[in-house]
């Protein structure tokens, strides 16, 4: 037990930072299937308002039920299906808002951007006007998604009882590279598809679909509702527009506007075929180097270290003192405990020897 203090210069305190990432797979079969089946699912929560749906991965109900993500859907009132006579027409054109107001911003007239096809928000271009928003639960997420590692198959075919025949696998590859920082809510990552089902960095941007955007630290995917229209419309990837539903005959387009959020929330689900991502978990941590010289802690005053005014450790008077450090503490200016580490065994100290003891604090 030390009775006098070391302090730390500058030289002896590093700060450093470490990414922890863990692989996510959402199936298809938690999203839709495993807990009933439409309209009776367990795991999905419906509200009151109608703006979004919960998705678990049990019944919700259940105490063992763990939030997983919300879905919801909308459009931009320059998107061309603004409508009052729309079902929820204001609801889906504030979801739109609400979104891009928080992960796009604005511009310089005070004006909410709308999601930009390339991120290239400067030189306009083509917009996401009509948008399906995965909101990701921190929970799954953690900080944040990791660049380049998410990945989406959904049911590629056109009509809606075998939609599975056939995959689109949409992806944020490439992001680890090329990513956007143009956002209030962080950086984020372009999602590209091609209709052949798997990504092709070579392939055009007509041809291989610019379908969506993911926001990283947010935890938000944003996906284009075209990704399940026409090639002809812009990041359309299908050779028909799909149909969204058992009875077969709404489009996404349909359902946008003659449907509710929830109903086009559920047909979304029912093409959702796989989806993993791998989260990040940021531990920051600082690295005090406790340097001992030769000259230092060579003694202790624990009370049994003496007996009779001798130390106990001395055979003879002319023996160098000994100590045995075990313990590490760090203390504040004014001399407060603040930390103490333990080392796995007693280390043996002595004028003879000198030794540098590396402390780690992590948070």
């Amino acid at each position: 037990m030390a009775t006098t203090y070391k302090a730390l210069l500058n030289n002896d305190i590093v700060s450093t930072r470490t990414m922890l990432h863990e692989a996510i797979p959402i199936t298809g079969s938690i999203v839709s299937g495993t807990y009933g089946t439409f309209p009776n699912e367990e795991n999905i929560k419906n509200y009151a308002h109608g703006m979004f749906q919960s998705v678990y991965d049990y019944p919700f109900l259940s105490s063992s039920a763990n939030h997983i993500f919300d879905l919801t859907v909308g459009y931009s009132a320059q998107s061309g299906l603004d409508n009052p006579a729309n079902s929820q027409n204001t609801k889906k054109i504030n979801m739109y808002n609400q979104m891009a107001q928080v992960l796009m911003g604005y511009d310089a007239t005070g004006s909410i951007l709308r999601f930009d096809q390339d991120g290239n928000i400067d030189a306009g271009g083509t917009k996401h006007d009509a948008c399906i928003f995965i909101n990701f639960a921190r929970l799954l997420t953690k900080d944040e998604i990791k660049k380049g590692s998410f990945t989406i198959a959904l049911g590629g075919t056109t009509a809606f009882p075998n939609a599975n025949n056939s995959l689109l696998t949409i992806t944020d590859a490439g992001a680890e590279n090329s990513y956007f920082i143009n956002s209030p809510a962080g950086e984020y990552g372009i999602l590209s598809c091609s209709s052949g089902g798997a990504y092709s960095p070579g392939v055009t941007p007509g041809t291989s679909g610019l379908v969506g955007l993911l926001f990283y630290q947010a935890g938000i995917a944003v996906l284009t509702a075209s990704v399940f229209e026409a090639n002809t419309s812009p990041g359309g990837v299908l050779a028909a527009d799909a149909q969204m539903n058992v009875a077969g005959v709404d489009t996404i387009n349909a359902l946008l506007t003659g449907g509710t959020i929830s109903s086009s929330c559920d047909a979304f689900r029912h093409r959702w075929f796989d989806n993993s991502l791998n989260n990040t978990t940021e531990l920051n941590s600082t690295i005090h180097f406790c340097r001992i010289n030769n000259n230092d802690y060579n003694y202790s005053a624990n009370p049994t270290y003496l007996s009779s005014s001798k130390i106990v450790v001395k055979n003879n008077t002319l023996d160098a003192p000994i100590t045995y450090l075990t313990t590490v503490g760090l203390y504040s200016a004014d001399n407060e405990l603040l930390a103490v580490a333990k080392v796995s065994e007693p280390l043996k100290k002595d004028p003879t020897n000198e030794m540098t003891l590396r402390v780690r604090l992590d948070y």
